[in-house]
């Protein structure tokens, strides 16, 4: 026999949606639970600890100019470390440096000496990305279309166009440019306006300062099977556990969604990420990495030197290295390929180089494809509605816009209904 509980609403899964979720509504005096099945909550968003280094379930960023980071977030008590503001390329002779010189002046002459400052090419560069710096309407202007048409529109091409399309395969986790420009711009804005950065105790702990805020704790472990959608009152059933809430906020990934309620999920890029620790770390600027040689060496989008930005993430005195390659079509490459290829980025021999562990995500990120939909219709029924950052933008931003959302979605029906 099954225990049943009651509350006013109840969210399933305890990522940033339905945290972001939670917290509103319980805010605002809502008998709220949340039911998360695994063992911590985090969602994507999880941080592993192995021998004391600290690993990131697929290399990921925070970064504080998000809008809803700055409304929803103390970035202060995470103690963000951020990588410096450019990136480091290896070229066929040597390593250069493509750094913003207002915020890095230090490597204003490796800039000049970058090979990359081609003016033809800043200035297609430059029509593309103004968009992205200018006022918020401008990215929004005229159609949609995939990145590498608005690419070859700019006339953005050679080695500079390299460099960007390597750069935003790591972010986006695609190299085809299928992802829509506008929500490509987007990304890129926040990128000009914020320094992304690692949490002192890992990228987990920007879902756990949300949920050390609840009223109600999590109810971890707790997988729920099926979802009986009422008029009024929807009924969740777990093993071993049922529940009858007026509302059901189902903020799951999209495809746990589409098995529970039947809302169609996107497709999902996958993205794998080795973690490896070396006697000594490779000399580079504490930047992301990247293959700016035509064909690329290997599999890796980016690798970083993690302990130079963020020391928190070994033991004192360790070092430790993330790369970054694509899943395509389920494959990933083999650990031989992406310790070959980070040592070809680095200049360094890698044969003292351990691997730690390997993060394979599948289903890192929902495809963004043109048109962009900025919002997508949340309610599935009278009492079920779907949160998740594949019903808004596939991001951080996104994920916590929508649970908001949500929460004041449920808070403005229920006005309504009371007249308040």
């Amino acid at each position: 026999m099954s225990d049943t509980l009651d509350c006013d609403v109840l969210v399933i899964g305890a990522g940033l949606a339905g945290l972001q979720c939670a917290r509103t509504l319980q805010r605002a005096g809502v008998h709220t639970q949340v039911w998360e099945a695994g063992d911590a909550v985090g969602g994507r968003i999880r941080t592993d600890r192995v021998d004391g280094f600290l690993m990131d379930r697929g290399f990921q960023v925070l970064n504080p100019a998000y809008p809803a980071v700055q409304r929803h977030i103390d970035v202060e008590a995470l103690q963000l470390q951020t990588f410096g503001s450019g990136a480091l390329v290896r070229r066929e002779d040597r390593l250069a440096v493509l750094a913003d010189p207002l915020r890095e002046p230090a490597h204003l002459p490796d800039v000049l000496r970058s090979g990359y400052l081609v003016p033809q090419d800043l200035l297609a560069l430059a029509r593309w990305a103004g968009p992205a710096v200018g006022p918020s309407s401008a990215m929004k202007a005229g159609p949609d279309t995939p990145r590498s048409v608005s690419l070859d529109a700019a006339g953005l091409h050679g080695d500079l166009r390299r460099v960007v399309e390597e750069f935003l395969a790591g972010v986006l986790l695609e190299d085809d440019g299928s992802t829509s420009t506008a929500f490509t711009r987007l990304l890129v804005r926040m990128f000009a306006f914020g320094s992304p950065g690692l949490p002192a105790s890992g990228m987990q702990a920007l879902p756990q300062q949300i949920a050390d805020r609840l009223h109600a704790p999590v109810r971890l472990g707790t997988r729920v099977r099926s979802v009986d959608q009422g008029t009024g009152r929807a009924t969740v059933h777990a093993d071993g556990l049922s529940a009858t809430a007026r509302l059901v906020v189902v903020a799951t990934g999209a495809g746990a969604a589409e098995e529970l309620v039947g809302l169609t999920a996107p497709a999902t890029k996958g993205v794998v990420t080795d973690w490896f620790t070396m006697p000594e770390p490779p000399a580079a600027p504490r930047m992301l990495v990247l293959d700016g040689r035509t064909p690329s060496g290997g599999p890796v989008r980016n690798a970083a030197v993690i302990t130079d930005t963020a020391p928190s993430y070994a033991p004192p005195g360790q070092h430790m290295v993330q790369a970054s390659s694509l899943v395509r079509d389920g494959r990933v490459p083999p650990v031989s390929d992406v310790l070959r290829h980070v040592g070809e980025l680095y200049a360094v021999g890698t044969g003292q180089w351990e691997l730690v562990h390997r993060h394979e995500v599948p289903q890192a990120l929902p495809v963004q494809p043109p048109p962009l939909r900025l919002r997508r219709p949340m309610q599935v029924s009278e009492s079920v509605v779907v949160a998740g950052d594949h019903m808004d933008t596939a991001s951080i931003q996104g994920a916590l816009v929508s649970g908001e959302r949500a929460a004041q979605g449920w808070l403005s029906r229920t006005a309504s209904r009371t007249g308040r």
